[in-house]
């Protein structure tokens, strides 16, 4: 008989539990990876509401509805507009519109020094989520009433039900926290009523 060679079971089974090691490793830093994105993203949506009441406190307008905010700030920042002051931040929250309130919210917002950025950049950069989209603001029926909301796009939509199971009822199109699709789709916008 010929003597051959090759690993004996217990080598194959360390073998085994080391790349099961690994493996466990990975999978559990992609976890804490998708964690820290989620927590961001709930961190926004809470710091962002912090700034539009905050602005609302101090100036006793919602960013972008402010009617006396381009005469606050025209000296220093020409691209500020008032808002027609009916308390609700109209406009697409993807809106590139200098004229839009919700355009105009974040530059309310960043001349006040509420958050940081350049009030007067010519075309205003929204600031960006976690996941690749961007914030916006505007206003929407929630069905229980019109009121303002925090956008978030390109939100996967395990995450978006995520938040929603979170800080409201679960169901995409009821309840103070809603996404533009049910979901079962691969990604959705989120609207975060403040």
């Amino acid at each position: 008989m010929r003597s051959q060679k090759g690993f004996t079971l217990v080598e194959l089974a360390i073998v085994l539990v080391i790349i099961g090691l690994i493996l466990g490793a990975v999978m559990k830093g992609q976890e804490l990876i998708q964690n820290a994105k989620y927590k961001r993203l709930v961190n926004d949506l809470r710091g962002l509401t912090a700034a539009a009441y905050t602005y609302y406190d101090r100036y006793r307008a919602m960013p972008g509805d402010d009617p006396k905010a381009g005469d606050r700030w025209s000296g220093t920042y020409p691209n500020i507009l008032n808002g027609n002051g009916n308390g609700l931040i109209d406009g697409l929250p993807t809106s590139t519109t200098n004229t839009d309130e919700s355009v105009q919210a974040w530059r309310h917002l960043r001349a006040s020094g509420i958050i940081p950025g350049d009030p007067n950049e010519t075309t205003l950069t929204r600031p960006s989520n976690p996941y690749g989209g961007r914030y916006g603001m505007g206003n929407r029926n929630f069905g229980v009433g019109t009121y303002n909301y925090i956008f978030a796009d390109s939100i996967p939509a395990d995450i978006g039900r995520r938040l929603d199971e979170e800080f409201d009822d679960g169901i995409w199109n009821t309840g103070s926290v809603q996404a533009s699709a049910d979901y079962t789709t691969g990604v959705v916008e989120v609207y975060y009523r403040f």
